[in-house]
């Protein structure tokens, strides 16, 4: 077994899952600043349209009181107690055709009755018109703000999405060339194993030569000296000791061959379940990231349609704050009537 090398891969194994943790951290990192950056600009939201509502409140409470207004004498609950006798002067409000007291054209005060009148309609007319103009001003400073709101949110998503399909070519890139790196150590162990087999076999070629099946007496080669002494000149051969061990040692080394191969079967099995693994996991974490996205769509989605209902609801309540506002032409003939 190559300990090298598996500790190698096993250290860059460690190296890419501390990478992808690094880059989880991160992205979760993200997330939560755009959540509290979400919830800022909601609350920020909610405060302007509490401060629209209050100024409104406040300008119907100094500016459009119901003393001020043209009907208030019909619905004066003092009005008993205000009352005065059939008529003051001239320009007494209660003197009406029936009353037989002042006929038209007999009031001394026309022509400043009149120009009141025209002076106060006036500024009713230039009032109103502030008053839509400062709400078309505060409905368009909304709508920039909700755009600005939108165009962040989705620039981050964009931002978070090109991120992620980095990260995602990054590990695609680091696997190829993990793989490359791998098929050229087994090529490269294919060739060392294939030339240790033919100097295996050319060895084995010298031994046959070298063996009893060329000699004709072994014996001829034992020197004067003892058994262990031999003449390499006179040698014809092993003995049957000598072959038996050679044989053995063969046979160790057959079976030393079948092992390697068996643990090499199994170390390629576990590569490929290694791979298997890695692959399976790779497709996980991508429908992991696509049901996220989803999830954010659908949620942006949901806040976008309650903005747009909020929206809807605001602009339907300045339209009948505008119409409640303007007088019509009947109530104007009804007041004249009134005031004659």
């Amino acid at each position: 077994i190559d300990k090298d090398a598996l500790d190698a891969q096993v250290k860059e194994r460690k190296i890419q899952e501390a990478a992808e943790k690094a880059e989880h951290e991160r992205f979760a990192r993200d997330m939560k600043k755009n959540d509290k950056l979400m919830c800022l600009l909601e609350e920020r939201q909610k405060n302007e349209i509490k401060d629209m509502n209050r100024a409104l409140n406040e300008f119907q409470k100094n500016f459009q009181k119901p003393e001020t207004r043209r009907e208030f004498d019909l619905n004066d609950p003092q009005a008993l107690k205000k009352d005065r006798p059939a008529r003051v002067s001239d320009d007494d409000p209660r003197c009406t055709i029936s009353g037989m007291q002042k006929f038209m054209g007999e009031d001394l005060n026309y022509d400043q009755r009149m120009k009141f009148q025209k002076e106060q309609m006036m500024e009713w007319s230039l009032q109103q018109q502030k008053d839509w103009k400062n709400a078309l001003a505060d409905q368009k400073l909304a709508d920039d703000l909700y755009d600005k709101f939108r165009i962040e949110l989705d620039r981050k998503i964009m931002e978070e999405q090109r991120k992620e399909e980095e990260s995602r070519r990054a590990i695609c890139t680091a696997t190829k060339n993990f793989n490359r790196i791998q098929a050229a150590e087994l090529d490269r162990k294919n060739e060392l194993e294939k030339a240790q087999k033919i100097k295996d076999d050319m060895d084995e070629i010298t031994c046959l030569l070298r063996g009893d099946f060329l000699s004709e007496n072994p014996d001829q080669a034992i020197g004067p000296w003892g058994k262990h002494n031999v003449l390499v000149n006179r040698w014809k051969g092993m003995s049957q000791e000598q072959l038996m061990a050679v044989r053995e040692f063969q046979k160790e080394q057959a079976l030393e061959k079948q092992r390697e191969r068996e643990q090499e079967r199994r170390r390629d099995a576990e590569w490929d379940r290694q791979r298997l693994l890695a692959a399976r996991a790779q497709l996980l974490w991508e429908r992991h990231q696509q049901r996220q996205n989803q999830v954010q769509r659908r949620d942006l989605d949901v806040v976008n349609a309650e903005l747009s209902q909020e929206q809807k609801a605001k602009n339907i309540y300045l339209k009948e704050e505008e119409y409640s506002n303007i007088p019509t032409d009947e109530f104007y003939a009804q007041f004249n009537t009134t005031t004659r």
